[in-house]
């Protein structure tokens, strides 16, 4: 397991990447910014007009820094990675399972529990810490349900089955998260989840912070050897990293919900910060995303005992010792797969 998780963010436009030697060396309007050595680097995600220099892509593809563009506003473009790693035993295991019909459904049920369980810990977290803020009683009868639903799944085995309960919790839960907002800015309200383009603010850092997800997620599969685009929960289709949103559904909550909730209601993060487009499509200005960028490292920092196997860790190892998890559940070490589930 890697000790730590080191991405590089770069927003400012016009911003060139170069190497030099064993390092990347950054500039803006040709003035060199910083210098970072590659081997401390996971991965390197560009928003916007960033460009990089071949012989940097090709020095990260060869050690194994994935390097992600984006447009400036987050909205994923491509990825960048070397020769596939990895024991080709345990993709083809992987591969077997996904095509396994009851196998799938093991594995996506134990996904949508942890995503249920993780929303139910939100929603009692937000209780806890503003009983005088929240309607209570409509917080308890959202975590009384998702306990149901829960429940529903314990002996499930049909996947179009599983994916409906998904849906019914994904709707229960966000019906009610507007609750966990306990800011008075009228423009900070949530009233669904929308994307593509997302149309209000809330929806927006949503997004920008569950697209940041996934490329973490993304590459901690890829380095216990997972495919991350062959997946239980999530259907295959062409592009689409179907692995990592399926493991994405346990920390959806926990990390990128409650950041979203934790920035607004402390005032980090305001309604100006947003520009509204012609078509209706929010999005973040360049300060603010440098500000959500850096609470999500500041975030990964803290450390957590994982409640599965009994360590303290940095959040930001967490999707890495899950991916590890999975990895040792599909070789058939482990007899089912224990999903992250907040304590």
């Amino acid at each position: 397991m890697k000790k730590h998780l080191n991405t590089l963010f770069v927003t400012t436009q016009g911003t060139y990447l170069s190497k030099e030697g064993e390092c990347a060396v950054i500039k803006v309007d040709r003035d060199e910014k910083v210098r970072l050595p590659l081997h401390m680097l996971d991965g390197i995600m560009c928003f916007g007009q960033v460009s990089c220099s071949p012989f940097l892509m090709g020095h990260c593809a060869e050690i194994g820094v994935t390097v992600t563009f984006l447009t400036e506003y987050g909205r994923f473009l491509c990825q960048m990675q070397g020769p596939i790693r990895g024991n080709i035993l345990l993709r083809r295991t992987q591969y077997r399972m996904a095509d396994n019909y009851m196998q799938t459904a093991a594995l996506a049920r134990s996904f949508v529990i942890g995503k249920i369980g993780n929303a139910r810990v939100t929603l009692a977290r937000t209780l806890r810490d503003h009983p005088e803020k929240v309607d209570g009683a409509l917080l308890k009868n959202a975590q009384h349900l998702l306990a149901g639903c829960i429940k529903r799944l314990q002996n499930e085995t049909d996947q179009e089955r599983i994916r409906g309960i998904e849906g019914d919790a994904a709707r229960i839960y966000f019906e009610v998260f507007n609750e966990c907002i306990t800011s008075p800015d009228p423009l900070l309200r949530f009233t669904g989840r929308n994307r593509r383009p997302p149309l209000d603010r809330v929806n927006c850092l949503l997004s920008f912070l569950y697209t940041l997800l996934t490329h973490d997620i993304r590459s901690a599969l890829e380095s216990c050897g997972l495919d991350p685009a062959a997946g239980f929960l999530h259907k295959d289709r062409p592009g689409r990293p179907s692995l990592a949103l399926d493991l994405l559904e346990e920390f959806r909550s926990y990390i990128a919900d409650r950041l979203v909730l934790s920035l607004i209601n402390r005032g980090q993060i305001q309604s100006k910060d947003f520009t509204v487009s012609e078509t209706g499509a929010v999005l973040l200005k360049d300060d603010a995303r440098k500000t959500v960028l850096t609470a999500y490292q500041n975030r990964k920092q803290e450390e957590i005992e994982h409640p599965f196997v009994k360590e303290k860790m940095a959040i930001g190892l967490l999707w890495h010792m899950q991916a590890m998890l999975l990895a040792r559940h599909i070789r058939g070490d482990i007899e089912a797969y224990p999903p992250f589930v907040w304590r």
